[in-house]
């Protein structure tokens, strides 16, 4: 007697319930967003434009740390290198600051490379130290820079943001001065970015590089194993944080027209409030930074007037996050509920299809 047995038919899903709803939603919001210099104030769009760019900072930092297992302490690095070579590109050359800001990002990425092939010689907390040992001294280098300014540093050139590309045109076209249309071309640029960096995560997470990321992430040899290569995949994600974080920071640098290697260099600016924006968000999600950025700027606001007391309090409640919800304020809610926004855990989804089984003695 022989059978043909039954097959089943299985597909692998990243979808939910409501992912469909939620992109909808996300495109709605993004949309409203990209309206509302046209009816708030500049003083709102600077909040929104520090939230923004504090958002691809974050997502960065979550990209390496949260999907790549790479925990660095010196992405002011590369958030510092890119604003003066943006600088550079101003001063020095006479780009106008859009095309500047390209010029920042590509600076970052070329220091990424010979950065990460010292960093990737080391492991766990020596990689966060030599990431942070890095980022002092490409500091204390561009401190010596006298044609910038050099430990005190400069402002970019009279006219140069008013003169950027697209501000005259937003200038007439809202009826507003200057200095606003710069803001509001600014916030525009940051709110590309942002879209872009989630949108490039969210779509490498999905393919097959971020799940060979993921696998290295878990366990190294594993992944190995079965044909990814963790070096590659890691350089790879390590260059893409670098050239997104250093947009990002030659686009708030141009929003502030001045620099100093002191202020770009920051770690509690560029690297601790990004940590505790993610931290408190949820690490390893691509919601956790947006709740995170949102909680820490609501928090700035609130806690502003208490000089010192505004960073052991930011501490506190990372400390209560970390001990009560571990996976974050968004890891709380969606293991609540259920729900998630972008969706990258993959579903093994499908039902039997049966065949004809047929007997013969």
């Amino acid at each position: 007697m022989s059978d043909h047995i039954s097959s089943s038919s299985w597909t692998v899903s990243t979808r939910t319930r409501g992912s469909a709803f939620s992109m909808l939603a996300i495109l709605a919001l993004v949309a409203l967003a990209f309206t509302a210099p046209l009816f708030v104030s500049r003083s709102v769009v600077q909040d929104l434009f520090f939230i923004l760019t504090m958002l691809v900072l974050a997502q960065c930092w979550n990209l390496l740390a949260g999907y790549a297992g790479l925990v660095s302490v010196g992405q002011q690095a590369f958030v510092g290198f890119g604003a003066y070579a943006m600088f550079a590109g101003v001063s020095l050359l006479g780009m106008d600051p859009m095309a500047a800001i390209l010029l920042g990002g590509l600076a970052a990425l070329a220091l990424s490379v010979p950065t990460a092939f010292f960093v990737f010689r080391l492991q766990g907390a020596y990689f966060a130290i030599g990431t942070w040992v890095i980022a002092e001294i490409v500091r204390l280098s561009l401190a010596q820079w006298k044609a910038l300014g050099g430990g005190t540093g400069t402002s970019l050139p009279s006219g140069a943001t008013r003169d950027m590309i697209g501000v005259r045109l937003v200038a007439d076209l809202l009826g507003v001065r200057g200095p606003q249309a710069t803001d509001i071309v600014c916030y525009w640029l940051a709110l590309l970015l942002a879209v872009v960096t989630i949108g490039s995560i969210y779509k490498l997470l999905r393919s097959k590089q971020g799940l060979g990321l993921a696998a290295v992430r878990d366990n190294r040899e594993a992944a190995r194993s079965v044909g990814v290569d963790p070096t590659w995949t890691k350089s790879f994600v390590y260059l893409v944080a670098a050239l997104a974080t250093g947009l990002a920071g030659a686009l708030i640098y141009v929003q502030k027209a001045r620099i100093s290697p002191d202020a770009a260099f920051s770690v509690p600016d560029w690297t601790a409030y990004v940590i505790f924006i993610v931290v408190i968000g949820g690490i390893g999600t691509i919601e956790g930074p947006i709740i995170g950025v949102i909680v820490f700027y609501i928090l700035q606001n609130l806690l502003a007037d208490y000089g010192s007391w505004y960073l052991l309090i930011l501490g506190l409640i990372g400390i209560l996050v970390m001990l009560f919800a571990p996976r974050g304020l968004w890891g709380l809610f969606t293991d609540r509920t259920g729900i998630q926004l972008f969706p990258v855990r993959r579903i093994l989804a499908g039902q039997p299809k049966p065949k004809d089984i047929r007997g013969s003695d």
